[in-house]
């Protein structure tokens, strides 16, 4: 039987209040939210980010986990919130903020065991996400994990003078099972 939560080079766990100091640093370079999230780039406060936690903890239709690579360093964290229990639908995200855990395959380790999670231990239907079409390492990941491209927010996102797209991707149960 396959561990749950538990790949090659990471394991998915709870958030520790270490882990939010860390969060909270990634929120000081813009760069990082700019990628992440469509509100305007600003530092997060710990109050800000323990409320968003304890929210998480609480909730009936959201999971929050950190990443933790094989030294059981904090890599970054993967949430499965607005779910939707009636229609068995959930939206994914993931973060990963210090350039040194970048591209070394945690990200997308970490991605296969919350869609595991999502389908096989909540028994959802369908994921999905929405990205920016300038984030395009993220595109990619989501595209080899069989996420289907569904439709586009165009100019949604305007940023340095620019306006950018939203993509919403899907993965359907049936399309992630091997």
């Amino acid at each position: 039987m396959k561990t749950l939560l538990q790949g090659k080079q990471v394991r998915l766990t709870q958030v520790t209040k270490e882990d939010l100091e860390a969060i909270a640093d990634w929120y000081h370079n813009s760069n990082f939210s700019r990628l992440f999230d469509a509100l305007p780039a600003a530092p997060r406060t710990m109050d800000q980010l323990e409320s968003w936690l304890q929210e998480s903890n609480e909730s009936n239709n959201q999971y929050t986990f950190s990443i933790r690579n094989e030294s059981n360093e904090f890599v970054g964290y993967v949430e499965l919130e607005s779910i939707l229990w009636i229609h068995r639908n959930g939206w994914v995200s993931i973060a990963i903020g210090d350039e040194e855990y970048q591209g070394k395959g945690y990200g997308m380790e970490a991605m296969q065991l919350l869609i595991d999670f999502a389908f096989y231990e909540c028994n959802l239907h369908r994921l999905q996400l929405t990205v920016f079409s300038y984030n395009q390492p993220a595109i990619s990941m989501y595209e080899k994990l069989g996420f289907k491209k569904e439709g586009t927010h165009r100019e949604f996102l305007l940023r340095d003078g620019q306006a950018f797209d939203m993509h919403l991707y899907g993965l359907l149960d049936y399309e992630w099972i091997k």
